[in-house]
Parts: structure tokens; C-alpha cells; sequence
């Protein structure tokens, strides 16, 4: 059963729990570190994106499975349940969805990604756990400033009704990440829109690709097939991982780190 005290000592988090910009930034950085994203289990059978009919978690299956039981998760087990855990805390917080780059440099289609935003003071920030990332470690407030986290830079370009979320490594350009709108969203939204979903090019996604991602303190690691990103305060390092026994550490560290 969903269990808040349970979520918060999962990741690490002590610090008070009323819904502020303090607690929500911790929060959203300490589940980054403690739990992996993970495709692993859907990679072999996803065809068409047929996995978004199940953005509607059941918040009891999915929190045994990842807090109590230790695997990842992807971007709707991830989001849903951060979204249940600050709702629960007292947050306001609603539903977004994106278009994420493509391997050819292109949008993928509205609603691709499912994650979340929090209305605060005033303010709305971007609450996103469940990207492979490169991504935010702490929630990025809505603004036209460009905003700097462990070295990275992040800005939000806006362009028709669409905001463009685009980060900065040191010493490289800015590349976009996704593109959304600031429209709450339903979830009957992603079941609607499954066929149009499935008739996406699958040469321009990657679709069967094992990914794997966890933050740590100053920065993240994600391997995405046998490519693997290692960020550490804002320097970027990429790197194809051919030995079969240094591809098995880093997914082990990955998914399973020391300590």
C-alpha cells in the first residue's frame, strides 16, 4: 500500500514535509538519486507505444514494486507516483505532456511524455523524475531566465503555445530536450490518443532500447543502449561502452550502486 514515510525514507528525504520550495526541490533530487529510471522491463515488448494505454498507475501496484521492491520504473510509474507523494504532502499539482527530441532532431508526437508541474507561491515548476536525461535534478521554474543547476544551464523557449525545454552542458550548445504545452492535462488523455501514437515512424524513437539513468549529487549517468552520458558538475562525458564487462558495472551501478 502507498505509504508516504515509507516513500520519503526510500529516498533518503528527513527534512519537513509542508509543501514548500525547500521540500519540493529535495524531494524531486533525493527520488532522482534513489530510484533508477528503468525501461528494462518493457524495452523487449514495446511496439507502437502501446505501453501508454497504462499511464493510469494503480499507485499500490506500482509503489510495491519501486519503493518497497527496488526496480526503476519509466516516465509514468516514476511521475505518477511523485505525483501522488506531493499531492499527499499538500502540493497543487498537475498533469503535463511533451513531445521528446527524436533521434533525427525532430518532436515526437503531443503527450509522448507524461509528467508534472507544481503551482507554488505564485510560481509553476516543472516536476519531472521519470526522464532518462539528460535532466533537471531540481524543479525548473517557469520563467524566461535561464537557470543554472551542478553546472548545466537550462532555459524554456517559448514559441507559438509551446514551451521548449532546452539544456547547456559546459563548453557545448544548447540542444533541446522536450517541447510542451502549460495546458493541464487528464489522463484519459494518453488512452485517447494511443492509435495516433502507434503510427509514429519507430525509426525515429527507440523503441526497444534498453535505458537506464540515476542522478547523483553533482550530476547524472544514463546509458541509452551501449551510449553512456556521465555528467559531473555541468562537463559532459560520452562514451560507447564495447567491452560486455564494463557495459554489466555501469548498468550495475546504474541500477544498483554501492552504499
Amino acid at each position: 500500500m502507498f505509504d508516504v514515510n515509507a516513500y520519503l525514507a526510500k529516498i533518503g528525504y528527513t527534512g519537513p514535509t509542508e509543501p514548500t520550495l525547500d521540500a519540493l526541490r529535495q524531494i524531486h533530487k533525493r527520488h532522482l538519486i534513489a530510484i533508477p529510471f528503468d525501461n528494462s522491463l518493457n524495452a523487449d515488448r514495446e511496439r507502437g507505444f502501446e505501453v501508454l494505454g497504462d499511464v493510469a498507475i494503480d499507485d499500490d501496484e506500482v509503489f510495491t514494486a519501486v519503493v518497497e521492491g527496488g526496480r526503476g520504473g519509466v516516465c509514468y510509474e516514476l511521475n505518477g507516483l511523485m505525483r501522488r507523494l506531493l499531492t499527499d504532502l499538500g502540493f497543487d499539482v498537475r498533469i503535463l505532456g511533451a513531445a521528446v527530441i527524436q533521434v533525427n532532431g525532430e518532436f515526437g508526437p503531443d503527450l509522448e511524455h507524461i509528467f508534472n508541474c507544481v503551482h507554488l507561491d505564485g510560481e509553476i515548476y516543472l516536476v519531472d523524475v521519470g526522464l532518462a536525461g539528460p535532466s533537471f535534478l531540481e524543479p525548473l521554474r517557469i520563467t524566461e531566465e535561464i537557470q543554472t543547476q551542478y553546472g548545466v544551464d537550462y532555459r524554456l523557449v517559448l514559441e507559438d503555445d509551446y514551451r521548449t525545454l532546452q539544456r547547456r552542458s559546459q563548453g557545448a550548445a544548447w540542444s533541446s530536450v522536450y517541447k510542451f504545452k502549460l495546458q493541464d492535462r487528464q489522463l484519459a488523455e494518453w488512452t485517447e490518443l494511443v492509435p495516433t501514437l502507434a503510427d509514429f515512424p519507430l525509426e525515429l524513437v527507440l523503441v526497444g532500447t534498453r535505458i537506464h539513468s540515476r542522478a547523483v549529487e553533482n550530476g547524472q549517468l544514463v546509458l541509452i543502449g551501449k551510449r553512456f552520458v556521465k555528467v559531473e558538475d555541468g562537463k559532459e562525458e560520452i562514451r560507447v561502452l564495447a567491452r560486455p564487462e564494463v557495459f554489466r558495472e555501469v548498468v550495475e551501478q546504474i541500477l544498483r550502486p554501492a552504499g
